[in-house]
């Protein structure tokens, strides 16, 4: 049975932009970037963060730090009833919301990127500007993975290519089925559709 995958993008929506997560208790967040490495985490506890500018309050956003995505109540329940074992959902003070938001952290990363069908890979050379970063991916467009290699999941993060969030078709219908995201759904899985000219 072929599983079809999609990356969770920014979409082009009119929205509103989303700053650092903070601490409630103020000061910083030792490590912001967290919610974005596809592992298990511990309770940060009460969080807050702002608009840097102000739009449409989304139901499932992207915060401007590290791309932490952000869920309202509605796209929380979808996420805890379909991949409750592949997500942790932490509340989030958003200043000027007007309804419960979420930090949704995807607790799951695959070695599953299939390079050969990527439009493009580029790796951080041995005698380049950062040495210590030598064989990591540096740039990745056209992202394909092999969903024989991420097991049943439904929400999972690309080993070494952390940046993009990856859902399943039955998580993305159900998103889209919520409707007023501020996101788009980018498909990873199949061949890679003609370029329009």
């Amino acid at each position: 049975m072929t599983h079809d995958y999609f990356a969770v993008e920014i979409g082009d929506v009119p929205q509103w932009s989303l700053d650092t997560l903070e601490p409630v208790k103020g000061g910083a967040l030792e490590e912001p970037w967290m919610f974005v490495e596809g592992k298990r985490v511990a309770d940060p506890g009460p969080l807050k963060m702002r608009p840097l500018q102000t739009g449409a309050e989304r139901t499932f956003s992207v915060a401007h730090s590290d791309r932490t995505p952000i869920a309202d109540e509605h796209v929380a329940h979808v996420l805890l009833e379909l991949a409750p074992h592949d997500v942790q959902l932490f509340p989030v003070e958003i200043e000027g919301a007007s309804r419960r938001h979420f930090i949704v952290n995807a607790t799951k990363r695959f070695d599953c990127i299939d390079e050969a069908n990527c439009r493009e890979v580029q790796r951080y050379p041995s005698e380049g500007a950062v040495p210590e970063r030598a064989g990591e991916y540096r740039a990745l467009s056209g992202l394909r993975i092999d969903p024989t290699r991420v097991e049943d999941a439904q929400v999972f993060r690309p080993l070494g290519w952390e940046l993009a969030l990856i859902v399943s078709a039955e998580v993305k219908a159900a998103l889209e089925h919520i409707g007023d995201t501020g996101v788009f759904f980018n498909p990873v899985t199949g061949p890679h559709r003609p370029r329009s000219r």
